[in-house]
């Protein structure tokens, strides 16, 4: 028996001896990066689809493929066949005759860019410039024949087929006034950058104005690598603070005028579009508060405007997905019974259908077939850490389901609908691509399978994550926990919880491993256990457990971190000595509150680009969960770790980049300073030039390599 019992513990030894480490270095090159199809498009013939292909020297191709078979049938354009034109990126005209090519493109902030863009006319294989300037977001006419585009805070209309441009607006400038394209703050909380749309007969274009010019104004230093830094200037509205006052107007093409539409000074458009009426365009407008959202059709020959759509809330309105129908009837998603879902509405305001009903959520809204009568829809019916794809007629009692297997499961349709491509993923697979017939299901090809990655991960031995329910604060909350391959439950395991907490964001997904999850995996190799638990305020529960963080962001999240560090401390295996913390973002906001509030738990925490105090950040993003300072300055300072640093006990490492345009260094900087006049003892790193995602060049790997460091040290 005693033979035995040693040479089990050889084999033992010996099958953990050798587990390959993963590195930084492998993490952050791409060694584990999964395959996927490439800038995707579906051309309207229904039958095909349009990826991006790259050759050996990464020179990019666009290529036909067939949705039957998945075979390539031709390639439309070729970087190599262009004398090595390199593109970026490609939008197809209306009639899928002509594409836009941007080249040499060039980030502004999160979602906006300007590039240099061509127009390739497919008939006579001809690249031809748009503009001699760098140029942001270019949109084709309906009629394929003209291009609206922005520069320098201006509107311009290229007509193709006489090369003459026109400028239609003259009074952009700088920081003041912008035309077509939205301010920053816009930008980054309402994700929508063009502001301007093309109506149905292309003679008209209707647009939003900002002005900015009462907008308090941020500055910060790039150093770059002069003898002086260069300071950085643009409009941010920090909470309470003046926001751009807009309006919108529409440019009539074959008059050269414009016209105002009167929308009675609404505070906020987040939206706006065309119907399919070329003399109806709708506005989504709300308040300041953003609990009253309206969606308005305005008829520009009579120059009236309907509210075909209003939702007030007692805390906030969710901006919708919209899908306008062909006779102007429309689709649009909401929370109003608790739960997303897609309701039916007729032109003249009246709801028709509520389509989809339960305690689940729609968490993405992809069309409606009006041949069929059917909207196709993700959601979380079966689980709100995973995702499925269903379809849906209107008559509601048919309903199907798209996808099978559990997980996360995201479609792109056909022109017609008729085809569906499906990625799915889960915890134990990576992204598996599929072709797949949407009337029978029938899979008709497996494009990708990332076995490679799979095997990559087996070599590894690296663990899956294991999904919990726990009962914290008496909510049931989801939560998945990674353990050492060769964990023991007769051991004690120091713990390092993940989170990110954010109002409507969700961690806790039945998913592949991301970047994140691969730094998580190299600890658990030396012997951490790594956890996150989604606490309330976050998403896909419904509309009260999302929004009982109402106007006391950094109360609820952090109560439910600390008691659920509580809850693991009395676990057999956990070291309750050796509970640590991180999260980035909103996640370095509640982690920072962590280690102070819950100092009698947490033995150290890692902050990155955290908020210190809601006063520092923008309007639309603050006011919706806080409103403003004036308002309510309980619940900006009760929640502030700027003021609880006098409790800080455990280890704090705090890192920011100094060229942050979203979460500003200013919030790091005065928790420093408090922590300093607190005589605390802490650790900090501020990397240059660096903006909210901390990336470039080395960047990320010492990044890692500083929180691994700072892990091992103190946890």
């Amino acid at each position: 028996m005693k033979y035995i019992t040693h040479l089990f513990f050889l084999l033992s030894f010996s099958i953990f001896s050798q587990q390959k480490e993963i590195t930084l270095q492998e993490i952050y090159t791409g060694k584990f990066r999964t395959e996927k199809l490439q800038e995707m498009h579906a051309l309207s013939n229904g039958k095909e689809f349009v990826v991006v292909n790259y050759d050996e020297a990464y020179q990019p191709s666009i290529d036909v493929y067939d949705y039957s078979s998945f075979s390539k049938k031709r390639t439309l354009i070729s970087s190599t066949e262009l004398s090595n034109f390199r593109f970026d990126d490609y939008k197809f005209s209306p009639d899928e005759q002509k594409i836009l090519l941007a080249s040499d493109t060039e980030s502004i902030f999160r979602h906006s860019q300007k590039a240099n863009y061509y127009v390739f006319d497919l008939k006579t294989q001809q690249k031809t410039i748009v503009f001699n300037q760098k140029i942001q977001e270019p949109l084709f006419s309906p009629d394929g024949t003209k291009i609206a585009f922005a520069y320098q805070n201006n509107l311009y209309i290229k007509d193709l087929q006489n090369d003459k441009t026109t400028q239609i607006t003259f009074d952009g400038k700088d920081n003041e006034i912008i035309n077509g394209i939205t301010d920053w703050v816009y930008e980054e909380e309402f994700s929508v950058v063009r502001m301007f749309d093309w109506s149905s007969d292309s003679q008209k274009i209707a647009f939003i104005r900002f002005d900015q010019r009462n907008v308090p104004e941020f500055s910060m230093d790039i150093y770059g690598k002069e003898l002086y830094p260069k300071p950085m200037v643009f409009k941010y509205p920090k909470a309470g603070e003046n926001n751009s006052k807009v309006n919108a107007l529409v440019y009539y093409l074959s008059e050269d005028k414009l016209q105002e539409i009167e929308l009675n000074m609404p505070y906020y458009i987040p939206r706006l579009q065309w119907t399919k009426d070329p003399n109806v365009v709708s506005l989504q407008t709300m308040n300041r508060h953003q609990n009253e959202f309206k969606l308005l059709y305005y008829n520009v020959l009579t120059e009236k405007n309907t509210i075909v759509y209003s939702e007030k809330n007692t805390t906030y309105v969710e901006i919708p997905s919209l899908h306008i129908l062909s006779n102007n009837n429309f689709m649009i998603t909401s929370e109003k019974d608790g739960f997303n879902h897609i309701y039916l509405y007729s032109k003249e305001g009246k709801q028709l259908q509520q389509l989809t009903r339960g305690n689940w959520e729609v968490t993405d809204f992809y069309g409606f077939d009006e041949k069929s009568k059917t909207a196709y829809y993700q959601s979380t019916e079966r689980g709100a850490i995973n995702r499925d794809v269903y379809a849906i007629s209107l008559k509601a009692t048919q309903k199907m389901l798209l996808t099978e297997k559990k997980g996360i499961n995201d479609v792109s349709f056909s022109a017609d609908f008729s085809y569906f491509i499906e990625t799915h993923q889960s915890a134990t697979e990576p992204p598996i691509i599929g072709i797949f017939e949407t009337k029978t299901r029938k899979k008709n090809k497996q494009i990708i399978d990332n076995q490679r990655v799979k095997k990559l991960v087996d070599n590894y031995t690296l663990v899956r994550k294991e999904f919990q329910v726990l009962n914290i604060n008496g909510n049931n909350l989801n939560m998945w926990m990674l353990k050492p391959s060769n964990f023991d439950a007769t051991k004690k395991y120091p713990v390092l919880m993940y989170q990110y907490s954010g109002p409507g964001s969700q961690s806790v997904q039945n998913e592949w491993f991301d970047y994140n999850d691969y730094w998580h995996l190299l600890l658990t190799q030396r012997g951490y256990i790594v956890v996150c638990v989604d606490g309330r305020g976050t998403g896909a529960k419904g509309a009260d457990f999302k929004k009982i963080t109402q106007f006391q962001l950094g109360k609820y999240e952090v109560e439910d971190q600390i008691k659920t560090a509580e809850y693991l401390s009395k676990l057999p295996y956990i070291d309750a000595s050796r509970i640590g913390i991180w999260g980035w973002s909103f996640g370095g906001f509640t982690s920072a509150n962590c280690i102070l509030k819950g100092n009698h738990i947490f033995k150290m925490a890692i902050a990155v680009a955290p908020v210190t105090n809601w006063r520092f950040y923008d309007t639309i993003y603050t006011e919706r969960y806080m409103k403003t300072p004036a308002e309510n300055p309980q619940g900006y300072d009760q929640n502030s770790p700027l003021n609880y640093t006098q409790n800080l006990i455990g280890k704090f490492l705090l890192i920011h980049g100094s060229a942050d345009d979203n979460v500003h260094l200013q919030n790091t900087m005065h928790l420093v300073e408090s922590l300093i006049q607190h005589n605390k003892s802490f650790q900090w790193f501020i990397y240059p030039d660096k903006n909210h995602s901390i990336y470039g060049g080395n960047t990320r790997i010492h990044l890692f390599e500083e929180m691994t460091k700072f892990v091992l040290e103190n946890l």
